[in-house]
């Protein structure tokens, strides 16, 4: 099994996990390959990790931006992410530091569910032109005002039908995944990461009229800023992203690849959100 080992550097701990998986690797069958940043940890003659794409699984120490940046390496390749959290909140992660050695056979074993969550891909237009990069998103991909204190004026239509003229600071187009991201800060819906739809939810919107609303997930979303003061933000998964020029447009739709995700034990996406977010949290804390 070809693996892929990517990490979030600042964690004390992280040097005993690169051990311990080197010292699994070789009984368990994982050709193992690293990012930079980790090939002094993994010893003299690590390789470097080159080719994403051509890796059968994809192993992620840190919180969910590690695993959303491993997504993102994967481009769209069915590659499985193992994540391991290393930070504070790891809603999307695997497991956790301490139960890595356990969990780490299951993997090699193939004994494990990979957990297909629906991504989003974004471009930017102009006129019926593509400009800039394809984004691909697991979380959102936000378009937003930067520093400027001023409202933007953003038209928005869906699959072809112009929806209107809103004025926000801003507008999160999401996955289910993302639904508890950004977009649930911003007012938006949990929606269960099995269901497949696109979440659209308003920034501050300044009308008591607009709320945010969940597409079909074969919709899709096009946003033009009307009169925009500079160029506009596009952000992906609160990590990348581009400039959107005047009279520019973004599009925003389903990818056609989802990211699956390792899941080795029972716990559900409900469970995970009483743990990891608190949802019931008064009534636990009351008992």
């Amino acid at each position: 099994m070809r693996v892929g080992v990517i990490a979030h550097i600042g964690f004390a701990g992280l040097p005993a996990l690169v051990r311990e998986l080197v010292a699994q690797a070789p009984t368990l069958g994982l050709e193992l390959s690293y990012e930079s940043d980790l090939l002094p940890m993994a010893g003299p003659g690590a390789p470097l990790l080159r080719e994403p794409r051509a890796l059968d699984a994809i192993i992620a120490f840190g919180g969910d931006g590690t695993l959303l940046r491993a997504a993102r390496l994967l481009d769209g390749a069915a590659a499985p992410v193992f994540g391991v959290n290393t930070g504070k909140l790891g809603f999307l992660t695997t497991c956790g530091a301490d139960d890595f050695a356990a969990a780490l056979p299951r993997l090699a074993r193939g004994e494990f569910i990979a957990e297909p969550r629906m991504a989003l891909e974004a471009q930017a237009y102009d006129a019926s032109i593509p400009v800039g990069p394809r984004l691909r998103a697991l979380n959102d991909v936000v378009l937003h005002k930067g520093g400027f204190a001023r409202v933007l004026r953003l038209d928005l239509s869906v699959s072809g039908e112009r929806l209107g003229l809103i004025a926000a600071d801003g507008i999160v187009i999401s996955t289910p995944t993302g639904s508890t991201a950004y977009s649930l800060s911003a007012g938006g819906p949990i929606v269960d990461p099995s269901h497949e739809s696109i979440v659209v939810t308003p920034v501050a919107a300044h009308a008591l009229a607009i709320r945010p609303f969940v597409l079909l997930p074969d919709a899709v979303v096009d946003v033009q800023p009307d009169a925009a003061p500079e160029e506009v933000l596009v952000t992906v998964d609160g990590q990348v992203g581009t400039k959107l020029g005047r009279q520019q447009r973004l599009v925003v739709r389903r990818s056609t690849q989802p990211v699956n995700i390792v899941r080795v034990d029972q716990t559900t996406f409900f469970s995970r959100l009483r743990a990891k977010m608190g949802w019931g949290g008064l009534a636990e804390r009351d008992k």
